[in-house]
């Protein structure tokens, strides 16, 4: 009988403590669960082709997509002249943060 009432006993605190480790690791991933979505996000550059009586000449801008309640949104984030790689995927970030209502 002693020795069931103290192996329930510890079977309790090792479930005390379980639950407390639970509830951090929750606490952690509700914190990550903005900044994952934020790089969940792709970039691409796209390639505009316009034909005239002088010839045809190409643009490049960029482009970023991110799925957005259940559908993807496209985003036009300026030219590829103006704007480097990485300032495009700030941009991308911000306008997503701006999207999903995320504090960045």
């Amino acid at each position: 009988m002693m020795k069931a009432a103290e192996v329930l006993t510890e079977a309790g605190e090792r479930a005390l403590d379980l639950e407390g480790q639970a509830d951090e690791l929750k606490a952690k991933a509700e914190a990550l669960k903005g900044a994952t979505r934020l790089e969940d996000l792709h970039l691409w550059q796209m390639e505009k082709t316009k034909i005239t009586k002088k010839g045809s000449r190409s643009y490049h801008y960029w482009m970023a997509n991110w799925r957005e309640s259940g559908k993807v949104r496209n985003v036009h984030l300026g030219s590829c002249e103006r704007m480097s790689q990485s300032e495009a995927l700030q941009k991308a970030r911000k306008l997503k943060a701006e999207a999903l209502a995320i504090k960045i």
